[in-house]
């Protein structure tokens, strides 16, 4: 037997396997607790619910079960804690040539966005004037048309013979 809780390992019963189950997931931390309601919710989703409320009214949220990784610990430890977080993506290496070229291809990028954007501004604009032309086009073509003097007909006088 291992020395998780005395009291856990030596419970007997139904409730005792629940207590030795509670004692070994608190032992394993976040991971275990997550990897069993997960799988509450995937083999019969109210066992999963059921975890969700045990674990949050058992106040198992709180930091001493989802503490820092062994990793914050150890840089804590060995004073490289940054305070907001750990930033290595933002570290410089000193090399000058390669930040040289880094803000030469972002200067040259943005100079690209530029032009690409006028581009777009002129063809756009290019595009808008002739379906504006269209219309226009389209709006006085009509009466262009219905301005021109119909035929009037011919004038008779008398009944028009009619043949068949």
């Amino acid at each position: 037997m291992t020395t998780l809780d005395t009291s856990a390992a030596q419970a007997r019963g139904f409730g005792g396997y629940l207590t030795r189950a509670e004692a070994w997931l608190d032992s394993k931390g976040r991971g275990a607790w997550i990897a069993a309601m997960v799988l509450g919710f995937i083999f019969f989703w109210p066992l999963g619910l059921a975890l969700v409320f045990y674990i949050t009214f058992t106040n198992r949220w709180s930091k001493t079960m989802f503490g820092q990784s062994c990793r914050h610990n150890r840089d804590r430890a060995q004073g490289r804690h940054a305070p907001w977080g750990n930033h290595a993506a933002f570290r410089t290496s000193g090399n000058t040539a390669f930040y040289a070229y880094k803000a030469e291809t972002l200067r040259r990028l943005e100079d690209e966005q530029i032009a690409f954007e006028s581009f777009l501004d002129r063809l756009r604009a290019a595009k808008d004037k002739t379906e504006f032309d269209t219309f226009m086009d389209d709006r006085a073509r009509p009466h262009a048309e219905g301005t021109a003097v119909p035929p009037a007909p011919a004038a008779t006088s008398g009944p028009v013979p009619q043949s068949y």
